[in-house]
């Protein structure tokens, strides 16, 4: 049974699967315009996923074939998916942040061997173990799945309020989880007149009881040098100063007082890092370091991919601490080995 909840005033959302994915759903957001239904994000590009969506619009009393419009938080395929069938299905338009924008624009054209290539480099760099960097460098098919996400049409432009009739939905910048991650405040009185300015659709930024992944931005063309980590929490603080009623998160459920959860979540970086000083008294790379990290499992337990990502979160940690002047490079160190100052 398609899960659709009514939050009023016009929102409605609906809980799309995410396949063989311990989240398990990515909550889709239904609101009501002048012009017809705009989607807040699509789901995974999947049968089920799409089947379920389809159902949980018929519930809400459209079709994929009304939408309106589609605004897209940040990249990721459980958030941006579907967007290609949603347009091949009504013609509607897809909004997404520049930034992201441009993520997509280097997955549909950059060569699968390229990427691979590049992240064989990082992992080496990095200094994963051979097995670890070895299926990087195996043959594969030609086509893979993922690779040809929909290209938006539409730019959104923080600050501004989206072209949504009849509603008053603007968009913030809160880079960190993506580059061009966006949450999207509701300008409007909360149906149930709680207290707070409106709400806020806060994507995969902040949720009720998980933090985010925050690795590095990865482009193989792009040598700057990122602090995700500290946009990530400079974010925190500006959402947390928009002082919302209600925040209806993409995963988990909504919750309200997102300056409490904020403030958790800032003091919960903070003790990591502290952490991560204390583990550095010896130099380490950047996967030594993941290994001994504290994530929800035992490092031995963290599948391939996963172990992937947890190298790239601590990365970022360690650009963070560097940009601190609380840690250093080694000199000379090859692969690099970073040390607390």
């Amino acid at each position: 049974m398609t899960q659709v909840t009514d939050h009023g005033g016009g929102v409605r959302s609906l809980r799309v699967p995410i396949p063989d994915n311990p989240l398990g759903h990515t909550l889709v957001y239904v609101v009501d315009t002048d012009r017809g239904p705009v989607l807040i994000d699509t789901g995974w590009d999947d049968p089920e996923s799409w089947d379920t969506l389809a159902d949980g619009l018929t519930a809400c009393g459209t079709s994929a074939a009304e939408i309106h419009g589609v605004v897209i938080t940040h990249h990721h395929p459980d958030h941006h998916g579907l967007s290609g069938r949603v347009r091949e299905a009504s013609g509607a338009w897809i909004a997404m942040h520049a930034a992201d924008t441009a993520v997509v624009r280097r997955t549909r054209e950059a060569r699968p061997e390229r990427w691979f290539t590049y992240m064989a480099a990082k992992l080496a760099a990095a200094g994963a173990p051979e097995e670890h960097i070895a299926p990087l460098r195996a043959p594969r098919p030609r086509a893979l799945p993922g690779l040809s996400p929909a290209l938006p049409d539409r730019d959104i432009v923080p600050g501004e309020l989206l072209a949504l009739p009849g509603r008053r939905l603007r968009a913030i910048w809160t880079p960190g989880h993506t580059p061009g991650h966006v949450c999207l405040h509701l300008e409007e009185t909360h149906p149930a007149r709680l207290p707070g300015r409106g709400r806020l659709f806060s994507g995969d930024h902040l949720l009720p009881g998980i933090t985010p992944h925050i690795g590095l931005y990865e482009d193989p063309d792009d040598a700057t040098v990122t602090d995700p980590l500290g946009d990530y929490l400079d974010s925190l603080e500006r959402v947390g100063r928009l002082a919302p009623a209600e925040v209806l998160p993409a995963h988990q459920h909504p919750f309200p007082d997102a300056a409490g959860r904020v403030s958790e979540l800032l003091t919960h970086h903070e003790s990591r890092l502290n952490a991560l000083l204390a583990l550095l008294a010896e130099p380490l790379t950047p996967w030594q370091l993941a290994e001994r990290m504290e994530w929800n499992r035992p490092w031995a337990e963290i599948p391939y991919g996963s172990r992937t990502i947890a190298v790239s979160e601590a990365e970022a940690h360690l650009r963070r601490l560097v940009k601190l002047g609380r840690a250093e490079a080694v000199p000379g160190s090859e692969p690099v080995m970073y040390g607390a100052v």
